[in-house]
């Protein structure tokens, strides 16, 4: 008996002890949040996305995104990352560590990237940053140079079909690149545009992959 009150004394101080931590983790977050704000909004003002473009990565990266407080695990097909997180784990670390990581990354997400970047400005990040694969040993990021480096043109000369493309990559950005392997990126596009269609419908949170 004494034995399990110990152990549950100890487990309370755990508890509180990662609570305390991950309390002044997100507040070290938000006094920084001026500063990430100068580095991801400072050169770019505005997103690339057209609004059919926005409607076919929400329907299958985010779902709810205009309607969330910057998590969702509710959603079919939303999986356990939105935008907001994504955003997070680039924006807010410097080397981003499974574990209690995500735990930080989705408590940012809610508490301060959500209620300091407008999804307007969330979505101009994800244009500009997001992560788009490796190509001869370098980081491709952003959907305009994702354009010039997979189809050597500007994002705007794309056609939907191209888009949905790098669309596909987004999930997995090296394993279903355009370049490296095409089949798989067309199927990944193929079933993304059932989803688009309407003639599949994700069953559960975690049925992104159709």
């Amino acid at each position: 008996m004494k034995a399990l009150k110990y152990s549950a004394f100890f487990l309370s101080l755990v508890v509180l002890a990662v609570i305390l931590y991950e309390t002044y983790r997100v507040q070290l977050a938000q006094s920084r949040t001026p500063f990430v704000k100068s580095i991801y909004l400072e050169t770019y003002s505005k997103s690339g996305f057209s609004d059919a473009q926005i409607d076919a990565l929400l329907k299958i990266e985010d779902p709810n995104f205009f309607t969330h407080q910057g998590i969702d695990f509710t959603t079919p097909g939303a999986g356990f990352t939105t935008i907001t997180q994504g955003l997070a784990k680039f924006m807010y670390f410097e080397k981003f560590e499974p574990g209690f990581a995500k735990l930080e990354q989705t408590l940012i997400a809610r508490f301060v990237l959500n209620r300091y970047f407008s999804k307007q400005e969330q979505l101009t990040i994800l244009f500009n940053y997001a992560y788009l694969g490796h190509v001869n040993g370098k980081g491709v990021r952003g959907f305009e140079a994702a354009a010039q480096v997979y189809f050597k043109r500007q994002f705007d000369e794309l056609n939907f079909e191209q888009y949905l493309a790098l669309v596909a990559m987004l999930i997995s950005p090296n394993s279903l690149s355009v370049s490296q392997f095409p089949k798989q990126n067309a199927h990944r596009v193929a079933r993304i545009k059932e989803v688009l269609a309407g003639t599949y419908v994700p069953t559960s949170l975690t049925d992104v992959y159709y």
